[in-house]
């Protein structure tokens, strides 16, 4: 990988999977990441964000959606896999951080509700000269009538809808944002695809191999030591394949589709020409590969 692709990354603290992309985002030899925001943005979450660009070695803008919130919205295996990650109030409001670092070379990630995205765009004339390259997001549901029968989740078998967490945690913002005209390009990482993958053993191992190799990996692989000491069967990676599809979209097979709302559940339709795509199978083998380069 010779050329870096500009990224900024919006996350939550809730669960593990985001605070692990940060650091892959942080340390991956194919990202410069510009920016950092996150929901609802706590100074708790700020400081545990603070922290891992301190052991990553970077200094670059944090934005927060509500500093002043009220909850600590931080999981419990931060602190007990990482240690002491001292509340911060170093962040700005987060749609500044977005207008401010975004443009046509900018790929945005989200792992989380989009209040921050939500936020710049309900912003209106205060914001009005940004563009954005591409988003690739964890979230939406794409099911039948899109994916074929044979690729789809038991679980999901025969469903055109279902609620997605990301979506739903801001749904009129997510709604803006599948619309608007100054977003290029929109990758949807959606559940029939990241349901199936899960940092196990068998990830572990590989990862245990080339840690040495890459700080990022080192404290994922320190963090997974410690997950998968009580969670022997792993954990679902959702917001990684979302990063590591952005790394390199040849991972996924994606589908042009329309995205829908209803009755509070997500769905696609397949849609020709459509600058939203949503996908609908992925290459383990290219994932673990991306998740784990350490070089050129």
């Amino acid at each position: 990988m010779t050329e870096r692709i500009d990224v900024v990354w919006d996350m939550e603290t809730g669960d593990p999977d985001d605070f692990l992309t940060l650091l892959l985002l942080c340390g991956h030899p194919a990202v410069n990441l510009k920016a950092v925001t996150v929901t609802p943005g706590s100074r708790h979450q700020v400081g545990v964000v603070r922290w891992a660009l301190a052991a990553m070695g970077r200094d670059i803008p944090v934005g927060a959606f509500n500093i002043d919130h009220p909850k600590e919205c931080v999981s419990g295996w931060h602190y007990r896999a990482y240690g002491d990650m001292p509340p911060s109030d170093e962040a700005a409001p987060g749609w500044q951080v977005l207008a401010e670092n975004f443009d046509e070379d900018t790929t945005f990630i989200t792992g989380a509700p989009l209040k921050n995205l939500g936020a710049l765009i309900a912003r209106g004339d205060d914001a009005p000269d940004w563009k954005l390259g591409r988003w690739f997001a964890q979230g939406g549901f794409a099911g039948e009538g899109v994916v074929p029968p044979e690729l789809q989740l038991s679980k999901f078998a025969g469903l055109d809808v279902v609620p997605t967490y990301n979506f739903n945690g801001a749904p009129r913002a997510a709604l803006a944002a599948l619309t608007d005209p100054r977003i290029g390009a929109r990758w949807l990482v959606s559940k029939n695809v990241c349901h199936r993958v899960y940092y196990d053993p068998e990830v572990h191992r590989q990862v245990t191999a080339v840690k040495d190799q890459s700080r990022a990996l080192q404290l994922i692989w320190k963090g997974m030591e410690r997950y998968l000491k009580k969670k022997r069967d792993g954990k679902k990676f959702h917001d990684p394949l979302a990063a590591c599809c952005a790394i390199n979209p040849d991972i996924g097979t994606w589908v042009p589709v329309e995205m829908f709302r209803r009755g509070g559940k997500w769905g696609a339709r397949c849609k020709e020409g459509s600058d939203t795509h949503i996908i609908i199978d992925y290459d383990p083998v290219a994932f673990l590969k991306t998740l784990t380069t350490t070089g050129p």
